[in-house]
């Protein structure tokens, strides 16, 4: 271990991130006097100037958004350092009683989110140059004193040297690739201000991967299995109709960090122990060598304490390799299920759940949103302690039961007993293979039909069953000690190896409602269920379109006049001629209710009225309804008796209605 190194110019990163709130804040306030609010306050009326403003900034959307998922996913990257440190007691913004860390706890996790929080915002807001601006020059600050902190005192009391650098590389990572991401909104948003490049559209209600989804569930499913290779079948198939949201892709970043953070400390503190119990059996030796009486028991203890450190040293490094590999494979398989999950839903199947999570409550689900993203992030770091110590345990019984006698040149007697154990167990389970057997072969009845596969629940040879039961009903008492101490074995092993699968109950059945991050799963995927249902999404977003379409319809019957060519119109007289011919055309029986010109000694006057009629006749008898026919005919002709002059040499020019 590295002495514990004092810097001078250190950097204390807890109390920055005290300090951080104020531009956090600034940065905060900022956002939400440009968001306008949607519904107004007596407060807007008294003050004009914050009219509509001061609107609440939303971080990221936790639910339905899908859009900056991996800026979004770094910027939790950047999160994970302080998230760990917040499971430690040195993060503490003030001392409290025992009784009230509780509330500390609280205070300290408001903290950092506060702190983090104008990364997100700036990520989100739609003011893309303002939110370009402040990200780069907040990033900039983060990353600045991040750096001075690691090149002036690089060392620690954990890993020595270099622990800081070994250990924030991530973070730092995380950060760098968050200035790059503001950097680039900022420049396409000015090249957007400047009309360089149009743009974006925003995000749709049905995405085009929801659209193609429900557009598969349309075709006819294909004839054969489609054919997947080794990897496909064995560790991952892609899946290009889901995308799975923000809050599951941030909570798998913040876990492999903290995983490679735990990771790390746990080896040095193991090999900081092992250290020490090498300085222990030092001073055992030095103790027996000045002691007569005592120096005998003491030497024939430390051999047996050296062969410990050696194997349990390497034991615990063997098993801190295994257990991290097991984690990261949990992390990967959460996601997995997560998505085989959400599609067993979406085709309404519910049977994979027990009974009594069939219908969660609405409250409870959109709490365990909420609740899903620390706990996964916490199981998983309590799941690798527990895995790893659990299989420390079982490496120590592997080297002490079969590695250390083989190589103390016992291999004849630790084969002779494995062999004992391997034929009492055959025996056990032969004897209940026989059980099954024998009922199988005499007390069972025959098939029903040649084609089936097993015989019926029905016996056969009763009395000879009777005595069967009696007999072996003394020797399964016996049986039954074994089989209970084999299953709490079960139990306790499969329970500790799922503690990190939130996905899975470590309960027995009837029993799931007391796992609580079991309900916390249970009620995250019904959320995302209802409020991610490509199908559902699909009906909603016919609907709005087939109700926008009926608003355009009724709000301008006239809307196809004035597309019918690009030109701008510059007759207002004729335009309004084609929309009272268009009327006339749709409704004929208002040709009767026309106001009639007094004198027909307006020719003007009369030429138009007659251009009008006979325009509407001329459509009216190539677009009408067949059922109308005669209705139009005879209004139109009354109308043209009416206008029509006594002298009719005036020819008029009927306009073209093709």
């Amino acid at each position: 271990m590295f002495p514990n190194q004092t810097c001078e110019n250190e950097v204390s990163m807890e109390l920055f991130l005290h300090c951080s709130l104020v531009p956090a804040f600034f940065i905060v306030a900022v956002l939400s006097f440009l968001q306008k609010r949607v519904h107004q306050m007596v407060l807007d009326e008294k003050i004009p100037l914050i009219k509509g403003r001061f609107g609440i900034v939303v971080p990221l959307d936790f639910i339905g958004s899908l859009s900056n998922r991996w800026s979004y996913g770094f910027a939790f990257g950047a999160v994970s350092a302080s998230v760990i440190l917040l499971f430690t007691e040195e993060y503490v913004p003030f001392h409290v009683p025992t009784w009230a860390k509780a509330i500390m706890y609280f205070v300290g996790a408001i903290e950092v989110g506060l702190s983090y929080f104008p990364f997100f915002a700036c990520l989100s807001t739609n003011f893309r140059v303002v939110g370009g601006v402040l990200g780069i020059l907040y990033t900039l600050t983060w990353i600045s004193v991040t750096l001075w902190d690691l090149v002036t005192c690089p060392s620690g009391q954990v890993l020595g040297q270099y622990q800081k650098v070994i250990f924030q590389w991530p973070c730092i990572l995380c950060l760098i690739f968050l200035l790059c991401r503001f950097v680039h909104m900022l420049v396409k948003a000015l090249r957007i201000h400047l009309q360089i490049e149009r743009e974006e559209e925003k995000e749709q209600l049905l995405q085009t991967y929801q659209a193609q989804y429900v557009q598969t569930l349309l075709r006819r499913p294909p004839s054969g299995e489609l054919k997947k290779n080794w990897f496909q079948r064995k560790i991952y198939d892609w899946d290009p109709y889901f995308k799975f949201p923000n809050r599951i892709i941030g909570t798998s970043i913040i876990s492999l960090v903290g995983l490679y953070i735990f990771t790390l400390a746990d080896y040095s503190i193991s090999n900081y122990a092992f250290d020490q119990l090498d300085f222990l059996t030092e001073a055992l030796k030095d103790l027996s060598s000045s002691s007569n009486q005592t120096g005998n028991i003491l030497a024939a203890l430390i051999p047996q304490f050296e062969e410990f450190n050696v194997v349990a040293r390497g034991a615990w490094l063997a098993t801190t390799f295994l257990s991290s590999l097991t984690s990261v494979s949990y992390i990967f398989h959460v996601l997995a299920c997560y998505r085989k999950h959400l599609r067993r839903l979406w085709a309404g199947q519910k049977g994979f759940l027990p009974e009594q999570f069939h219908n969660p409550s609405p409250a409870g689900s959109v709490a365990a949103i909420v609740r899903y993203s620390g706990w996964q992030i916490a199981f998983t770091l309590w799941g690798y302690l527990i895995v790893h110590f659990v299989q420390f345990l079982f490496s120590l019984i592997l080297a002490y039961g079969l590695i250390l006698p083989i190589a103390n040149g016992k291999g004849l007697e630790v084969l002779q007993n494995i062999a004992i154990i391997i034929l009492t167990l055959g025996l056990v389970l032969g004897l209940v293979v026989l059980q099954v057997i024998l009922v199988q072969v005499f007390f069972l009845q025959d098939k029903i039909s040649p084609t089936d596969k097993q015989k019926p629940l029905a016996l056969n040879n009763r009395k000879a069953f009777h005595n069967f039961n009696y007999f072996f009903f003394f020797y399964n008492v016996i049986l039954g000690m074994s089989s209970c101490i084999l299953r709490l074995l079960f139990s306790f092993v499969v329970g500790t190896w799922l503690v990190a699968r939130i996905d899975r109950t470590v309960m027995q059945k009837g029993y799931e409602g007391l796992d609580p991050g079991y309900k916390t799963w249970i009620g995250m995927i019904f959320a995302d269920h209802y409020h991610s249902n490509p199908v559902m999404i699909c009906f909603c977003h016919l609907l709005l379109v087939e109700n926008l379409e009926k608003q355009k319809i009724r709000t301008s019957a006239y809307s196809s006049f004035h597309n019918l060519s690009p030109e701008p119109a510059v007759n207002s007289k004729a335009r309004g001629r084609w929309m009272l011919v268009y009327t006339l055309l749709r409704n004929p029986k208002l040709i009767l209710l026309r106001k009639r010109r007094g004198s027909l000694s307006n020719s003007g006057a009369q030429r138009a009225n007659l251009e009008t009629v006979i325009l509407a006749y001329a459509l009216a008898s190539r677009y009408r309804d067949p059922t109308e026919t005669d209705a139009v005919d005879m209004l139109t002709r009354q109308h043209l008796d009416m206008v029509l002059p006594t002298d009719t040499t005036d020819t008029t020019e009927v306009p073209h209605t093709s």
